[in-house]
């Protein structure tokens, strides 16, 4: 009997889950102890087929001591937590949710967005002691301005194609992507220099990869020519975060609306970010919508199913 373990939980139910795995004659086995406690975690995955994670890093300590694993199915769309290369050299195959989160994360960014343009947090502690007068002076319309969306995904794109409405321009950086993509959204391609001179408003929609690890540095904190808001919704260590708090402090930049970290879970390390007057913070729930949760934890545990079975799914990382 195969066994299949689900050794990061936190959702409200794995009945789905439970009734699933059962019906294919495996035995499910999801994790009792503290998140905290990766030997634990480890040890559960180590007679397990395959794996269902959302946080917990996957790598070759694991590998070496699961000999019988042969699938990972992430909780999720980001997978920088599982060593995929290493999985690959192994072959196992490794496989995230994606599409689930289109609107939910788009929507957070867009809230996010409107939330530092209009200086609503300032505006709301404000309102017995301000009664009539804006947050700052620097309260902008979205009209006339430009937006720059680096990563144009399906996440990306779905931002696009709300946004380009309440824009006069949508500038899209992306290598990755084809030149008819840009046109269906409705987005400029541009080079991520010019998009950071030109854009009003940006906002983060790429993978954390090596390529993409501390993309918003100070250098390209300097290059931008708006003084724009930046909005990240992706990974947290797609941005500097210290650069990021010089360039808010140095009115390098309007503000800043994150929901993802470079430290998760955010503490202490991130009490500048969260307590500066220009930051908004949010904790990593970009992802959740009632609708959003429920597809990506059923979409998670088909994909593993299915490669139980040795079927081909979409969302395979290294087929």
């Amino acid at each position: 009997m195969a066994i299949v373990a689900i050794i990061d939980t936190g959702y409200r139910s794995y009945e789905y889950e439970k009734e699933l795995f059962a019906g294919m004659g495996c035995e499910l086995q999801i994790f009792q102890g503290e998140r905290v406690d990766i030997p634990a975690k480890k040890e559960l995955a180590m007679k397990a087929e395959g794996i269902l994670v959302r946080d917990t890093p996957i790598g070759e300590e694991v590998f070496a001591g699961a000999p019988e694993l042969k699938y990972i199915v992430r909780y999720g769309t980001g997978y920088d937590n599982i060593d995929v290369e290493a999985a690959t050299e192994r072959g196992i195959k490794v496989a995230n949710v994606q599409g689930y989160g289109n609107h939910s994360v788009s929507d957070h960014a867009l809230a996010l967005m409107f939330a530092c343009i209009r200086g609503l947090p300032t505006g709301e502690k404000n309102v017995l002691t301000s009664f009539g007068k804006p947050p700052f002076p620097e309260v902008f319309e979205l009209h006339d301005k430009t937006l720059g969306i680096i990563g144009l995904g399906r996440i990306g794109g779905t931002l696009c194609e709300k946004a380009r409405h309440l824009f006069s321009r949508v500038l899209a950086s992306d290598p990755y992507i084809t030149d008819e993509k840009f046109r269906e959204h409705g987005a400029e391609k541009s080079s991520l220099e010019n998009l950071l001179e030109k854009s009003h408003v940006i906002s983060l929609h790429c993978n954390l990869t090596d390529e993409t690890r501390h993309l918003l540095n100070w250098e390209a904190f300097s290059k931008m020519g708006q003084q724009p808001v930046v909005v990240n919704t992706s990974r947290g260590p797609v941005i500097d975060a210290k650069a990021l708090l010089e360039a808010a402090e140095g009115n390098r930049i309007h503000s800043a609306g994150i929901d993802v970290y470079e430290n998760e879970p955010a503490d202490q390390r991130q009490e500048g970010l969260v307590s500066h007057p220009r930051i908004i913070t949010t904790g990593h729930y970009a992802w959740y919508s009632d609708r959003s949760i429920r597809i990506m934890q059923k979409r998670a545990a088909d994909n593993l199913a299915s490669m139980l079975k040795g079927e081909m799914i979409e969302d395979l990382l290294n087929p």
